[in-house]
């Protein structure tokens, strides 16, 4: 488990930067937090990194937005209204296997989530947000201690 203190919005958006480039055919992110943690603002940098200067709205209503990095699709799932879990089917789920998946409020697709993922936690502290990264599987682990990820941290 990794912490970072994020004081406002530009680093949230600079720690998504740092995330993009470790990610890989197959990847999912899980992002989990409240209302205005900062799920989408930390998407929003990742995504722009991945995509180029991109408008990134937050896909509430849509539930998913797809998009074109250079060697993969992008999913952005919110799946706050969804409804049940089995719903995920007519979003493409299935098809995220083939790119990578950002999954706002991911706790609502139950055990459709895969066991082999990177959980990102935001949590309000203090004047900004503390973000903990929870790899699940081995290869999130090495990535995550790779050189290619560089973000000041907050260890436990």
């Amino acid at each position: 488990m990794l912490k970072f203190f994020l004081k406002d919005e530009a680093a949230t958006l600079a720690f998504g930067e740092a995330i993009a480039p470790i990610l890989k055919v197959g990847d999912m992110v899980a992002l989990y937090g409240g209302l205005g943690a900062g799920k989408t603002t930390l998407a929003r940098g990742l995504l722009q990194t991945l995509c180029g200067p991109i408008d990134v709205p937050s896909p509430t209503y849509t539930l998913v937005q797809t998009y074109e990095a250079q060697n993969f699709l992008l999913w952005h799932f919110d799946l706050y209204r969804l409804e049940s879990a089995e719903d995920l089917e007519e979003l493409a789920w299935q098809e995220t296997v083939d790119g990578v998946a950002l999954v706002e409020w991911p706790e609502r697709a139950g055990n459709k989530m895969p066991s082999w993922r990177l959980d990102i936690i935001l949590a309000p502290e203090e004047a900004g947000r503390m973000v903990t990264l929870e790899p699940r599987g081995e290869d999130w682990q090495k990535r995550l201690n790779d050189d290619s990820f560089q973000f000041p941290r907050r260890d436990d």
